[in-house]
């Protein structure tokens, strides 16, 4: 992470410091996220990661020699919240660019107000339906739901598995990706034979479950959901015996996760980005030089685990400083327009390449496949 802040700081863009008759106003970076509630495991490191990556571009120099300014609202979680934030930051704020939407359904609230008013918006949530299709001024730097499906299916493939029962969360994320896997299944030779659901107030799955014990057919079992849930439904999953092979969707994918679930996660299988298991990328990954970096500064920061939320703050803040690099300005559309033309950004989440038609950028190969094996990652392919 150093070598790329330096890299920014060293660079002084003489034709913005020209522009701006402002050169000592700071650039407004926008954000809400889910700090508090029942996704703050994922708004919490999103925030944590975007201030520190600010501060060490400010302590660099800033970007152009302009200091960077965070606004940040807690949206708890819940969409109407974030709506009324997002106007916040584009009437009374007036900031250059927002990240965030910790969540399917904050992002949602809050992209057609961005495209609508011109700002660009990074967004930090899993749904593909977020970029697709295509809005002019949204972006997103996670992998998609849909890749989920995609690299889970190609696994089950290999092991021989067709048949496959879901459990998903009747909201967001649960919703978008349940659709996602419906929609691709056929293509890849998988075979929905069970389909379930839960709410994020359901203190057990049990019945649920049941069912799908029940289903001769059934030779794995599908997750999908964030928060409490997943960890709920693999609990209940070991008191009821089931022993068909269980995927999780990389929407979980942290070391809390194998807490909380303690023995119960013991084979579970899940699509992961780099940085979840960088001490265990081979030497000649070139992910691993910058996800041990920042792994390294973010738990020195924090005293906790860098997850693959806290690197989806840190990709989001470093593409918005490139694009403002390579447009020589901060002028919000000429950054629009170098943001939907990167190309070979090397961020926690993969290589980045964006075009008109892929406001996110990123292919199931920037996934990897792991186990939770005696309580770690075991690094599948």
């Amino acid at each position: 992470m150093k070598a790329v802040l330096r890299s920014l700081s060293i660079c002084v863009f003489a034709l913005l410091l020209a522009e701006s008759g402002e050169a000592a106003d700071p650039i407004k970076i926008g954000a809400f996220l889910s700090i508090t509630g029942p996704a703050s495991f994922l708004g919490e490191p999103n925030k944590k990661a975007l201030e520190l990556t600010i501060a060490r571009i400010n302590k660099g120099g800033g970007l152009a020699g302009r200091d960077l300014q965070l606004i940040s609202y807690d949206d708890e979680g819940l969409a109407s919240k974030a709506q009324s934030f997002a106007k916040r930051l584009i009437e009374s704020d007036n900031v250059d660019v927002v990240i965030g939407g910790s969540t399917t359904a904050t992002s949602m609230a809050g992209l057609t107000l961005f495209d609508r008013a011109q700002i660009p918006f990074v967004s930090l949530a899993g749904s593909v339906n977020i970029v697709e299709p295509v809005k002019p001024w949204v972006f997103k730097i996670t992998h998609t739901d849909r890749m989920a499906a995609e690299k889970i299916f190609a696994d089950l493939k290999k092991r021989n598995l067709t048949k496959l029962a879901l459990i998903s969360e009747d909201s967001g994320f649960g919703k978008s990706a349940r659709e996602q896997a419906l929609l691709v299944c056929e293509r890849m030779g998988i075979k929905i034979v069970a389909d379930e659901t839960y709410t994020s107030r359901d203190p057990d799955m049990s019945a649920q479950l049941t069912k799908i014990k029940s289903n001769s057919e059934v030779q794995a079992l599908w997750v999908l959901g964030t928060g409490q849930g997943p960890v709920i439904v693999t609990k209940n999953y070991k008191q009821l015996g089931l022993t068909m092979p269980i995927y999780q969707a990389h929407s979980v994918a942290s070391k809390e996760f194998i807490r909380l679930a303690g023995e119960s996660a013991e084979g579970v299988r899940i699509p992961v980005t780099g940085l979840v298991l960088a001490e265990l990328l081979p030497a000649n990954d070139p992910q691993r030089p910058l996800v041990l970096e920042f792994k390294r500064d973010y738990e020195a920061a924090y005293k906790t685990e860098a997850s693959t939320f806290a690197g989806y703050g840190f990709d989001a803040m470093m593409l918005y400083a490139d694009a403002t690099k390579r447009a020589n300005s901060f002028d919000k559309a000429k950054v629009r327009d170098a943001l939907e033309a990167t190309h070979g950004f090397l961020g926690t989440v993969g290589e980045v390449n964006l075009s008109a038609a892929d406001h996110m950028g990123l292919t199931p190969a920037s996934f990897y496949m792991v186990e939770i094996k005696g309580g770690d990652w075991k690094l599948l392919d």
